[in-house]
């Protein structure tokens, strides 16, 4: 563990990052993507600066009881202009809709997809959408398949969505639309009771990629101690990037179809003792933010209002921040590019940010777009 201005953590990521130049391959060329949240009023798509990226996924749609999109007039406005804003920029970008999202029905992808009737009504309404507001693809982000039989319902869904887009394509003479999920940070659900493992065999014959969720490791639902909620590596449990996706490959995803997430927030806690504020001191209560949550550019106004400390956790890979009481776990860029730097020597397709917004001055962004062309 060390503070901010160490030489020793900087001279790692030098070490680091040159080390993997020339050693990893673009092919297929690498995955530079982020969300945008549909409520973002106040960071239009016209905001979205795309040298940094090279697909923005636009969150979320969600079918109706049908199982069908049913596009009120105020959203598909939206869909269009966020479609057609990417398209026009320099350079463009590709574009996706994400279908789902924390804290939706999980239940009604359940039913959708454990019957044929519904999976095909889902997957031609998703297609017709996507066509129809000019998007490049989809993305499913159903949080999450309960148990066994879900997960190989899902296999069938993505296989089945994948030959419907190959006969869209076949028939409208258009590219092939482009098919990712947003999964758990492992391929398995280790910590649950009810045990169940991601179609690793369907994901690699049907998808584009996977965007694994590396992130929300710790926070609110535990308010005894602080943690890294993004850690790279934890030494006490397989709670880690590291072990999440290494277990996707253990498992026998094809690493060009493996997209590591990056979050642009931070989690808060309200320290126990002031003076015990390290990764896992004690703690009472969530701290500031909605549910002990901080957008990366609120961490850095409270780091800066609050004269706070800044360590960078050599252990976990990972940044803290705390003054008084309070205690925030985030990334920022110095842990964020050397995570860039794991996910390159394990060989993986490239990374994702949840959420765009959420950077202060494209900061972490910017870093990372530069720190994955090293590794070209």
């Amino acid at each position: 563990m060390v503070g901010s201005g160490s030489t020793t953590y900087f001279q790692l990521l030098n070490i680091l990052l040159i080390s993997l130049t020339g050693v990893v391959t673009a092919s297929p060329p690498p995955v530079k993507a982020a969300y945008w949240p549909s409520w973002s009023t106040d960071f239009p798509p016209s905001a979205i600066d795309t040298t940094l990226f090279t697909h923005i996924l636009y969150a979320f749609l969600m079918p109706s009881s049908t199982y069908k999109f049913e596009i009120p007039t105020s959203t598909a406005l939206q869909l269009s202009n966020f479609t057609t804003t990417l398209r026009r920029t320099n350079p463009p970008v590709k574009t996706l809709y994400s279908i789902g999202g924390g804290g939706t029905d999980s239940h009604l992808f359940a039913r959708m997809a454990s019957n044929a009737k519904s999976r095909q009504a889902f997957i031609i309404s998703s297609i017709q959408t996507a066509r129809r507001f000019g998007f490049d693809g989809m993305d499913l982000d159903w949080e999450f398949p309960e148990n066994p039989n879900d997960m190989q319902n899902l296999g069938v869904l993505f296989a089945e969505w994948r030959r419907a887009i190959v006969h869209d394509a076949k028939t409208t003479r258009r590219a092939p639309l482009l098919l990712t999920a947003a999964v758990y940070f492992a391929v398995d659900f280790f910590l649950d009771e009810t045990y169940r493992k991601f179609p690793v065999w369907s994901i690699n014959q049907n998808l584009d990629w996977i965007n694994a969720m590396c992130y929300d490791y710790h926070g609110s639902w535990d308010t005894s101690r602080t943690g890294a909620h993004a850690a790279l590596y934890d030494p006490t449990s397989n709670i880690s990037t590291s072990y999440g996706l290494r277990s996707w490959i253990k498992a026998g995803l094809l690493k060009s179809k493996l997209v590591m997430g990056l979050p642009l927030y931070g989690k808060t806690w309200v320290l126990k003792d002031p003076n015990s504020h390290e990764i896992g001191s004690g703690a009472v209560a969530v701290g500031p933010g909605d549910d002990g949550v901080l957008t990366y550019v609120e961490v850095e106004e409270f780091n800066k209002k609050n004269g706070a400390e800044i360590v960078h956790d050599m252990e976990t890979v990972s940044t803290y921040s705390y003054s008084g009481s309070v205690w925030v776990g985030y990334d920022d860029a110095i842990s964020a590019t050397l995570k860039i730097g794991f996910g390159q020597g394990l060989g993986i397709r490239g990374y994702f940010f949840w959420a765009l917004g959420f950077d202060s001055d494209w900061r972490i962004s910017r870093q990372a777009s530069r720190a994955w062309i090293l590794g070209e």
